[in-house]
C-alpha cells in the first residue's frame, strides 16, 4: 500500500515568514516595475489578482486566467508585454530574495528518507506563483527537481483552485491519478492546509511546535510537531486509516468540481494526435473517455437529479452507458468540443448541488439496480465515476509517456 504526502513548501519544507517574504517580494517588484507601472496601479492590481485567484471557484478557469483577468485591465498594459517583463524579473531580481528564507536541514532528511520508502510525493504549495518561482523555492529548501523528483508541482499556469477552497485537494489527487491507498497533507497553516484537507478525511501533520497544544482541535487522524518528526509519526500510525473519506456532502462537491480541472490539466499534456491513440488494446482513447463523461453527465446525471427533485420517489432505470461509445463513433468525435460541453453541464449541475438544502440531499427514489438510494447516493456514485475515469485517462497520459521514452531510447 503505497502512502501519497501531500507537502506544503513555506514555512514546512522552507524557512520562509511571509510576513516577511512578502512585503519584500511587493517591494522588488514594485522597483522593478516603477518605469513602467505606477506604484498606486501596481500593488492594488496584485492584489485584486491575487484576491481573484483565491476566490475562484471555476473549473474551466486556471488561477492565472483568474489572476489576468483583473490584473491586466487594472494596470492598462499589454499582457504580452508584461509578460515579457515577469519572466525577467523572476529570472533576475526574484532569486535575490532566497536570503529572506532558511532551508531546513531536517526536512530534507525527512523527504529523502520518504522517497526511500517510496511514498508518492506531490508539492501541495499554495499556486498563487508562477512555476518558475515555486521550483526555485524548492531548490532554497534545498530540493531541487532534479534530485527530488516530485510526482507533481502546483502553480498558477495549471492549477484551477487555491487554498484553503477543498478541491484544491482533490484537485491535487485527480492530478495524480486518485492513487489509492493512504494520504497525508503536512502543512504549517491549520486553516489552509489543515482544515480543508481533513475534510476529506485523509491524515494531517501539522508542522507547528506552538504552545498551548491545540491538539484538542486535531482529529485522530492527525498530529503537531516539528517536521524532523513526520516520518516516525507515520510509522507510529495505521495509515490505512487515512485513505480519504469521500461520502461527506462538502467533499463530493469538490471533486465533482475538481474533475473538469483535472482533465483540463491532462487536455493540455496531450497532443491532439495522442488524443484518439489507444495506448492498451480494448482501452478507450482520451476523446472516447471525454465523450463518455459528457454524455453521461448530460443525459443521466443532470436529469436524474432534476426527477428526484421534481418527483416523488421516482423509479430510476438502469442505463448501459458503455455501449454508447462504438454505437455513438466517439472515436470519429471531437475530443476538445466534448470536454467543453461536459465542463459546461457539470458547472449547471454543480449550481444545482451547491443550493441543495440537507433535506433535499435526503429526498428518496428508486434504481433499477441499487433498489432505495437518494440524491446523496447517487451524487457518490457520480464521484466514483469521476475518479473511475480520472484514473483512465492517467493511465493513458502514463502509457504514452513511456512510450515515447521507449521510441526516444530505441527500446
Amino acid at each position: 500500500m503505497t502512502l501519497t504526502l501531500l507537502l506544503d513548501l513555506d514555512d514546512t519544507l522552507l524557512g520562509n515568514s511571509m510576513d516577511t517574504f512578502l512585503p519584500a517580494y511587493l517591494q522588488a517588484l514594485g522597483e522593478y516595475c516603477a518605469p513602467f507601472i505606477p506604484a498606486d496601479k501596481l500593488l492594488p492590481a496584485l492584489l485584486s489578482g491575487t484576491q481573484s485567484m483565491l476566490d475562484n471557484n471555476m473549473p474551466d478557469r486556471t488561477l492565472k486566467e483568474a489572476f489576468d483577468q483583473v490584473f491586466y485591465p487594472s494596470i492598462g498594459i499589454n499582457d504580452e508585454f508584461f509578460e515579457e517583463k515577469f519572466a525577467k524579473f523572476y529570472s533576475d531580481i526574484f532569486p535575490k530574495l532566497k536570503h529572506l528564507t532558511e532551508t531546513r536541514t531536517e526536512a530534507i532528511l525527512e523527504i529523502r528518507e520518504a522517497f526511500k520508502r517510496n511514498y508518492k510525493i506531490a508539492i501541495a504549495t499554495n499556486p498563487l506563483f508562477p512555476r518558475t518561482a515555486i521550483l526555485q523555492r524548492l531548490e532554497w529548501a534545498g530540493l531541487p527537481l532534479e534530485n527530488f523528483p516530485f510526482a507533481f508541482i502546483p502553480s498558477y499556469e495549471i492549477m484551477h483552485f487555491a487554498k484553503p477552497n477543498p478541491p484544491f485537494f482533490s484537485e491535487i489527487l485527480g492530478v495524480l491519478g486518485w492513487p489509492a491507498g493512504p494520504v497525508v497533507m503536512v502543512g504549517d497553516d491549520f486553516e489552509h492546509d489543515i482544515a480543508p484537507a481533513r475534510l476529506l478525511g485523509i491524515g494531517n501533520y501539522w508542522v507547528s511546535e506552538k504552545k498551548p497544544d491545540p491538539k484538542k482541535d486535531l482529529p485522530a487522524s492527525a498530529e503537531q510537531g516539528s517536521i524532523g518528526k513526520l516520518i516516525s509519526w507515520i510509522d507510529s500510525q495505521a495509515i490505512e486509516e487515512f485513505s480519504p473519506d469521500l461520502k461527506r456532502r462538502d467533499t463530493m462537491l469538490s471533486v465533482l468540481r475538481s474533475t473538469p480541472a483535472v482533465i483540463d490539466s491532462f487536455s493540455k499534456q496531450l497532443s491532439l494526435p495522442h488524443w484518439i491513440d489507444h495506448p492498451q488494446p480494448g482501452e478507450w482513447s482520451f476523446t472516447e473517455i471525454l465523450c463518455h463523461l459528457r454524455d453521461v453527465d448530460r443525459e443521466v446525471n443532470f436529469p436524474r437529479i432534476q426527477r428526484v427533485l421534481g418527483e416523488e420517489n421516482p423509479f430510476l432505470p438502469g442505463i448501459d452507458t458503455d455501449k454508447w461509445a462504438q454505437e455513438r463513433l466517439y472515436y470519429c468525435q471531437s475530443g476538445v468540443e466534448a470536454q467543453g460541453v461536459f465542463t459546461q453541464s457539470r458547472i449547471k449541475l454543480l449550481e444545482i448541488l451547491d443550493s441543495l438544502s440537507a433535506s433535499e440531499w435526503e429526498r428518496p427514489a428508486r434504481h433499477a439496480i441499487f433498489g432505495p438510494t437518494s440524491i446523496k447516493e447517487l451524487v457518490s456514485i457520480i464521484v466514483g465515476h469521476d475518479q473511475l475515469h480520472i484514473q483512465q485517462a492517467f493511465k493513458i497520459l502514463r502509457d504514452i509517456a513511456q512510450q515515447s521514452v521507449s521510441q526516444s531510447t530505441g527500446n
